[in-house]
């Protein structure tokens, strides 16, 4: 059962202006001297009364403070209230000012203020000037504060107050009444789950023409974020908005289809199998510009004679030291000879011999190069391959989370060649802001595994590129004989192959590669404590935090990241004395940690690992290391950093580590896939352990088409090449 509590704010020591949450002191009826309150109270002022429920709550460092679940906002009931609140909150108000206010009027100058504000120009110092500020202070005061109540009386925290009335300011809440919908289009975080609840309450029909299209968009976009895809199948879609929406004729979302439609939201194509794709209209506005770019940059003459690509080879190969095989020579002249170019193959095929000759060459023939990855990891990785500066596609092109990409139509990239690496990690969005940044006069390369597990954002766009037959490509196949001494190259090809791994053939700390097999869920998590803690940095000195990384398919389960975590955390980082909770997590001095999403203003970016150098529980906060930049991480940003013992083979995309230690079960069905399998093998530089059954193993081995992505790119290259007449690239 809640408690409840009223008090009067005094003093506010914590805000977070992202998240409304709050530390403040409040003078409460029954409690001795001040009383600590702690919640997502918006934006609080000193001198206002809270009537509260939560619960009273012991902090280990600070003592007892109420965690406030729910509140109401009431106007300060005190004299001293009063002038606490209008000096602090109202605009052009001093302490002065606003007891001469109280002074005249009492404690319902307020009401004075809200209903008969030209009455305080009888107060001295009170202009006309100053009086408009006061008003207008005064309602936005009053408007925030309706807005945060009624958010709170629908269960949506304050959280979201101040982004909801910076787009609809005083019609706030009368546009939510109106349509709560509209708040899944235009709020982060709130969703259909959320607006749907808030529609019923308020009396929207369960067949309601809104809350259909609301399913309808939530659906496709849900779809894209969950599985990556570009559009669902016209019937998928309507089997996954009725299963949001509960049981519905069906032909209400048929109708909600050509609603969205005609308000340009949604967009609809026929489809090769004789039925129809919806997309999001940004997904299919993205496709049909990316197909347009790509054919732009192939048909834009800017050639290399032949020539000079025969002369420079030779320079380039004495200068870095190697001679390129027939197969690697011939990749760098095509590479050479087209605008737009993709290298693909496996682990030990040379694609990185290949990347640095055709920088070299590109460079020999005074061309300025460019070099990009997706994610700051690749492209660091492409700067030692290369001996040349590369940079993350965000950062080349300019990115800030205010004003988009500064590269763009109008403001070009000044380069002759970009070359990409990492290229399967290329998602949709991040590939249509390189295209349009991209001078026609500019040489594309992309170098990708396309046997990797696609980005991790929607979108198939390299392995799309490649069947399209639209742009030409070199498929590396011969494997170098030094890294078929390597048995993580070997069974990552076999993977490829959907063959079973081969064990090594020698001992450590020689051997590579073990397969340890292993269905007993209980067993394999004990077999993965002993590997990361014991055996491993015994036999191959290293350390267990910093090289060794366990990859996994899934979150939840015994071997999903976050029970394997727990356990890794606690065997490692057992000391809890400074930790700062974040939900369920608890982060404490040492901990190894993982970015989920891109932190543009403090330059960390998803996939990357940080160990946590400092915590301040009474702050809530961590500072991070991420490979030499120190960043502190306010509360705001925990919800996008995880413990990182153990993540997802889809957040190692671009990575490697010194050792990997991969559980594969039957439980992971649902996700297990060759080209996953595949990725987390190739992640391991020096050793990789797979502890699994053979079933399991099997049933991912054997499985290619789970996971594939719904995209129309492909066709739409191959359908503006025959529109060109160009021919097409097998």
């Amino acid at each position: 059962m809640s408690d409840a509590l009223v008090g009067e704010v005094q003093t506010i020591i914590f805000h977070n202006e992202d998240n409304g949450y709050v530390i403040a002191r409040v003078k409460a009826k029954g409690e001795p001297g001040l009383s600590t309150i702690v919640g997502n109270l918006g934006a609080l002022t000193p001198g206002e009364t809270l009537e509260m429920t939560g619960a009273w709550v012991e902090h280990p460092k600070y003592g007892r403070q109420f965690s406030v679940e729910r509140f109401e906002q009431r106007a300060p009931a005190t004299v001293n209230g009063v002038v606490k609140f209008l000096s602090t909150s109202i605009k052009g108000v001093g302490e002065v000012t606003a007891r001469r206010m109280v002074d005249e009027f009492g404690v319902e100058v307020l009401d004075v203020l809200e209903k008969e504000p030209d009455r305080l120009l009888a107060v001295k110092g009170v202009t006309k000037t100053k009086l408009d500020d006061m008003v207008e202070s005064w309602r936005k005061q009053r408007e925030v504060k309706n807005l945060i109540v009624f958010l709170h009386s629908h269960d949506i925290p304050p959280t979201f107050a101040a982004r909801i009335f910076t787009l609809w300011a005083d019609d706030s809440v009368a546009r939510i009444q109106a349509n709560p919908y509209e708040l899944a289009y235009e709020v982060r975080g709130v969703g259909f789950r959320k607006a749907d609840d808030m529609a019923l309450k308020l009396g929207f029909a369960p067949d309601a023409p809104p809350r259909v299209e609301a399913a309808v968009l939530f659906a496709l976009h849900t779809a894209s974020e969950r599985c990556g895809h570009l559009y669902l199948p016209r019937d998928e879609l309507v089997e996954q908005t009725l299963h949001l929406t509960g049981p519905l004729d069906p032909s209400l979302v048929d109708e909600a289809v050509g609603a969205l439609e005609l308000k340009k939201r949604v967009r609809v194509e026929d489809s090769p199998d004789g039925g129809q794709a919806v997309y999001l209209a940004l997904f299919y506005n993205m496709e049909q510009v990316t197909a347009r770019r790509f054919i732009e940059l192939l048909i834009h003459p800017n050639p290399i004679s032949t020539a000079k690509i025969l002369e420079a080879l030779p320079k380039v190969e004495e200068q870095l030291g190697f001679r390129l095989s027939a197969e690697q020579r011939e990749a760098v002249q095509a590479a050479l000879a087209h605008k737009v170019f993709i290298i693909t193959g496996g682990p030990g095929t040379g694609k990185t011999t290949i990347t640095r000759a055709v920088a070299a060459c590109l460079r020999k023939l005074k061309l300025k190069v460019k070099l990009a990855a997706p994610t700051g990891r690749a492209a660091k990785r492409l700067s030692e391959a290369t001996g040349r500066p590369a940079s993350t596609l965000h950062r080349m092109l300019q990115y800030s989370p205010e004003y988009g990409f500064g590269l763009n139509e109008e403001n070009k990239l000044k380069a002759d060649a970009l070359v990409v690496d990492e290229s399967s990690m290329l998602d949709a969005q991040l590939c249509v802001a390189m295209l349009k940044a991209l001078p026609l006069t500019c040489r594309l390369i992309l170098v990708g595994d396309v046997s990797q597990l696609p980005s991790v954002g929607p979108g198939n766009v390299l392995a799309d590129a490649i069947n399209s037959g639209a742009i030409p490509v070199a498929r590396l196949t011969h494997i170098f004989r030094q890294a078929l001494q390597s048995r993580i190259v070997i069974n990552a090809h076999r993977f490829n192959e959907g063959k079973m791994p081969v064990q090594s053939d020698q001992e450590p700390p020689e051997a590579d590669f073990f397969w340890i097999a292993q269905d007993n869920p209980a067993k394999v998590r004990a077999l993965i404590q002993e590997m990361v803690c014991e055996r491993i940095p015994e036999r191959y000195r290293m350390d267990p935090v910093r090289d060794v990384q366990v990859l996994t398919p899934m979150h939840k389960g015994e071997a999903g990241t976050i029970s394997l975590n727990a356990m890794l955390q606690q065997a490692l980082n057992p000391l809890s004395g400074s930790a700062v909770k974040n939900g369920r997590t608890l982060f404490k001095p040492g901990d190894k940690v993982l970015m989920l999403r891109n932190n543009y203003d403090k330059e960390v970016f998803n996939g990357d690992l940080g160990r946590v150098l400092e915590t301040d529980p009474s702050e809530g906060s961590l500072l991070v290391d991420f490979d030499g930049n120190a960043v502190v991480m306010d509360p705001p940003d925990l919800d996008d950093l995880s413990l990182a013992y153990a993540i997802s083979v889809h957040k190692s995309q671009g990575s490697e580590y010194p050792a990997v230690v991969l559980p594969v079960l039957t439980q992971h069905y649902v996700l297990l896939q060759r080209n996953l399998l595949y990725t987390a093998l190739t992640r391991a530089r020096k050793l990789a352990v797979i502890v699994g059954g053979v079933k399991a193993l099997r049933i991912g081995l054997a499985n290619v088409t789970a996971g594939a992505r719904r995209t129309g790119l492909a066709r739409k290259l191959a359908a503006m090449i025959e529109e060109n007449r160009l021919p097409l690239h097998d």
